[in-house]
């Protein structure tokens, strides 16, 4: 049997070797990872203080305009912002002296009478097969089964009142305490940014003025029409407990979209105690109104305050809802705003972008704005700068505004 011979100079395949991937993390690493860990857990403590802290830079562009009108009449600051917050005061406490206790006798005389207008729904309901099973289920309520299932949630209800009260107080003062120290905190400010970005700056602060200021006006007025249309409405109409129901409709019309549907049941549901009728006359007129108030009311009022899309509308006020009920509810429109705003000052040409007309402007009425800025401030402290700032964009805002009417 012949003998395999094997070549000396043929080489064995070497065995093939494992690669071993180490991933090592340094220690600044571990530490900024620590670093956002702990300060993400820290910001979820203390989204309640951000809230009072926005709810009262609300408050302060909101009077802001009024303290200035005294000092455009040659009123020391302090005077006018003493006059300021003494008539804020006073109307909110006219408005709880006239308009709690009479809510809350129209509570309770609704409780004590549901018996009587639940029968009355019922037989409305009962006459129609739709709603036949409605009123069924209506006639047969159980209110022990329910005041034992809510008892907890009463007393929740009752404590988050209380820390509502409690929160909308500390930001009343903050925003007298950022009023009074108005110079110094925007001198602050402006010391930590940049010279160069100071007339940018001072016309981000006049955007969110006449944004935060416009909407919490605007929604004082409109929801002041709501209350007094719809207790002028049901008194007409002889539907009882007026006050109670135009008190809950002007505090749900701060809500877009959903304040209408919150406003018009209770409002439809206390009229069917009178006639059917009156219901009638009740919902088409509410519908009336909220229709002349979405296409002429708001549009008046607000102006160029909120010029957000009805999808970001939407979309914000499930978001804030979501994130912190009905506070973050309210604050969510103009946080969006505000936010829309800050993308469209500080935006950054991308590459392949073509530049508009008006940003050709803008930047160079930003240049001229910032050469004069820096000649007039020169040798100046930051306090002293920034109002000279806020003077120079205000100014080009105010011929920008001329020259937008001047178009129309």
């Amino acid at each position: 049997m012949p003998q395999r011979t094997t070549n000396p100079t043929q080489e064995t395949p070497a065995p093939e070797l494992k690669r071993t991937l180490r991933i090592e993390i340094g220690s600044r690493t571990l530490v900024s990872i620590v670093g956002v860990v702990l300060g993400l857990a820290l910001l979820k403590q203390l989204i309640p203080v951000i809230l009072v802290l926005i709810t009262a830079l609300m408050l302060v562009g909101t009077l802001s305009p009024a303290v200035e009108w005294f000092e455009r009449r040659k009123l020391h600051r302090f005077v006018g912002i003493g006059i300021v917050f003494t008539a804020l005061l006073g109307v909110l406490f006219a408005l709880a002296v006239f308009t709690v206790p009479p809510f809350f006798t129209q509570v309770a005389s609704l409780m004590h009478n549901e018996p009587e207008l639940r029968g009355r729904l019922v037989k409305f309901l009962a006459q129609y097969p739709l709603t036949r099973s409605l009123a069924n289920a209506l006639q047969h309520v159980d209110y022990s089964a329910l005041f034992k299932s809510y008892s907890s949630e009463a007393v929740a209800f009752s404590k988050g009142l209380f820390e509502i009260v409690a929160y909308g107080a500390g930001a009343f003062f903050l925003a007298l305490y950022i009023m009074i120290d108005r110079d110094r905190l925007r001198g602050a400010l402006f010391a930590v940014i940049p010279r160069a970005h100071h007339i940018k700056l001072s016309r981000i602060m006049l955007n969110l003025e006449t944004i935060v200021g416009g909407y919490v006006r605007g929604q004082v007025v409109t929801c002041a029409m709501m209350a007094i249309f719809l207790f002028i409405l049901l008194t007409a109409c002889d539907v009882p407990n007026a006050i109670a129901i135009a008190a809950f409709g002007g505090i749900a019309d701060i809500l877009p979209f959903v304040g209408i549907f919150l406003t018009i049941v209770p409002a439809v549901l206390a009229a069917l105690t009178v006639s059917s009728a009156t219901a009638t006359v009740v919902g088409v007129l509410l519908l009336c109104y909220e229709e002349f108030e979405s296409r002429i009311v708001i549009p008046v009022v607000y102006g160029r305050s909120l010029r957000l899309p009805s999808s970001i509308v939407l979309f914000a006020l499930i978001a804030g809802g979501t994130l912190y009920g009905i506070g973050g509810a309210l604050l969510a429109l103009p946080v969006a705003a505000a936010l829309l705003m800050l993308i469209d000052e500080l935006k950054v040409s991308l590459p392949g972008e073509t530049i508009q007309p008006a940003d050709v402007l803008v930047k160079s009425g930003d240049s001229v704005g910032e050469a004069e800025y820096l000649r007039r401030t020169e040798g100046m402290t930051a306090e002293a700068a920034a109002g000279i700032a806020l003077e120079i964009s205000e100014d080009r805002k105010l011929k920008e505004e001329g020259q937008v009417l001047q178009a129309m």
